[in-house]
Parts: structure tokens; sequence; C-alpha cells
């Protein structure tokens, strides 16, 4: 009898929500209001970062800028300030050290106040196939794309729970939804990325019952100095993103509360017909969509000296920061 009622019980709830999800189609949802929210956007120094902050700026929000690039963040909370923001902050931070996010973080709260919009958009790219990607940069994609994080989070979101207020947004990417050539370990950390938030939405969500929302973004490619020289076959079918498109649809999406976005949208049924079709059919349709050269030029320009700049060696002040899509 268990079973049938809770089969009954699902059946209603799983029709009623069908049934609202069409209406959203038609009647957009009601966007909150950030006034006052503050707003943490890792990776501001530049690129998708620094659109996200100047967006936020406009609707009132107090903004929280890190980056390892203390120039480029400087030079994010001087455009932020001209487009009406008027509490903003800028640290230096290194997100793939752990310590160094806990410490900021803790010095964040002091002088700020508890983050209610986390923005985890921090991370960089090698672009070099499997056997020629270094060691070293692996292990930096991890720490920054995607263990980041969970520092972060453990950070930020004790107080989100207690105040049962706060929103999670992961800038993943397409590349975490398919793998794509030439970017296998900036695939791998963004696959974990995606994991850790949507593992953790079930979390907040049927365990602890919290109003803590989630947002997970995955673009397709973005024109920004990460992707620089990357093209696509058919931009009709993919096209390489505008920056600010892209910022006013994340921004969209977290006044809208909304949990999974793409774009463009129908991504979503590409990372489907992967399941369903043969590995020939797929490999085909990749070759068609050019899957297997829009990356190319990335490894043409990330020389060594280029990726050395990335690495930890680097003083921070003059280190390159460079935003996840």
């Amino acid at each position: 009898m268990d079973a049938i009622l809770d089969t009954s019980i699902f059946l209603g709830k799983f029709l009623y929500f069908f049934l609202e999800s069409l209406v959203y189609k038609i009647i957009p949802k009601r966007k909150k209001t950030v006034a006052g929210e503050i707003v943490l956007i890792t990776g501001a120094g530049s690129g998708l970062g620094r659109q996200l902050a100047i967006q936020f700026a406009g609707l009132g929000a107090i903004l929280v800028l890190w980056d390892i690039n203390e120039e480029g963040n400087r030079e994010t909370s001087r455009l932020v300030k001209e487009n009406g923001g008027v509490k903003v902050f800028a640290y230096v931070c290194d997100c793939s050290d752990r310590q160094e996010v806990y410490s900021v973080a803790k010095q964040v709260k002091k002088e700020v106040g508890d983050v209610t919009i986390l923005i985890n958009n921090a991370g960089i790219v090698t672009g070099k196939q499997f056997l020629d990607i270094p060691d070293n940069m692996v292990e930096k994609s991890f720490l920054v794309n995607a263990l980041s994080h969970f520092w972060t989070y453990k950070a930020f979101l004790p107080a989100m729970i207690t105040a049962n207020h706060g929103h999670l947004v992961c800038i993943s990417s397409a590349a975490g939804l398919c793998g794509i050539n030439r970017l296998s370990d900036y695939s791998a950390t963004k696959f974990a990325a995606c994991g850790t938030a949507e593992s953790l939405f079930f979390e907040l969500s049927l365990q602890r019952k919290s109003e803590v929302k989630t947002t997970i973004i995955c673009p397709y490619l973005i024109k920004t100095t990460m992707f620089e020289g990357c093209e696509t076959k058919y931009p009709f079918l993919l096209p390489i993103l505008d920056v600010k498109f892209v910022a006013q649809k994340i921004v969209n999406a977290i006044l809208e509360e909304e949990l999974y976005v793409t774009f463009p949208k129908y991504l979503y049924v590409l990372q489907s017909m992967k399941l369903l079709l043969s590995t020939k059919m797929f490999l085909a349709l990749a070759l068609y969509l050019g899957v297997d050269t829009c990356t190319a030029a990335l490894e043409e320009r990330k020389t060594a000296e280029e990726i050395h700049t990335e690495t930890e060696e680097i003083p921070k002040a003059q280190s390159s920061s460079v935003v996840m899509q």
C-alpha cells in the first residue's frame, strides 16, 4: 500500500510541477531583488567575472571581487563604480590556495559581512593535447577550476544555511557536459564542478530543506582572452558567445533561481544525443560540428612561457587569472 500511495503522490506532484514549468515558459518567473545582497565573484579581474560585477552593481548589490590579478581587479572595481556600484570591495586571492581562501573569506566576513550570493567563476585552461599537458598544470587546473569550489562553499555556506537564505552559482562549461578535444584537463574539472554543485543542490534541497538556491551555468565558448583565437565551424549552430550576452543570461538565471542553464539552449539536446547515438554516429556529429578543430588555436598560442605565467611561481600581482567558461 505504501508503494501505491507514494507512487500516487509522486505522479500528482510530477504533473503539477510539469504544468507549472509550462506556465513559466509563457509567463516568466518573478525575478527576485538583489539590492543589498552581498555578491562575491571569483575571477572578477577580467572577462565574464568583470561583466557579472558590472551588471550586479546596476542592480544595487554589494560587490566583493576576488582575483589573483590585483591590477585587473582594481580596474573592475573602477568600472563597477562607474556603473552605479556604491559598495565595492576588492581582494587579492589565489583560489587554488585553500588556506588563502579561508583567510580572505574570514577578512570578507569581518569587513563586509556574510556573503549571500557566491559566484564561483575563476578558472584556467591549458588547451593542449592530453600527453602534452605539463603535470603541474593538470594539478593547477583541478585546484582552480574544481577544488576551489569546495573551499569557497565551506567558507560561506554555513552562514547561508543558518540564515536559510543564499545562492550558490557554479560557472561551469559545455565542456562539463561533454568532453572536448584538447580540453581533457579542463573538461575533467568542469565535470567535477558540475557534479559538486549538483550534489550540493540535492543535499540542501532534500536533506536540509534549505532555501539556499543553486544555479549551474554551462555555456559554449565565450569571447574572452581565455579562448581567444578559437573558431566555430558553423556559427549559426554553435556561435562563439558574446561575454555581455552571457553575463546578462547568467544574471537572469540567478534572479529567476534557475538550476541548470546552457547557452545555446539546444546543448541540452546534444548532451542527450551522446547517450542515444552509436559511437560512430556521435563521432560523425562531432566532426560535423567542428569539435575536432574549434580549440586548435589554444594549442598554438599556449606556449610554455604563457602556461608558466599561470603557475604559482609568479608573484600574484603579475599573474593572470582568467575566467571560467
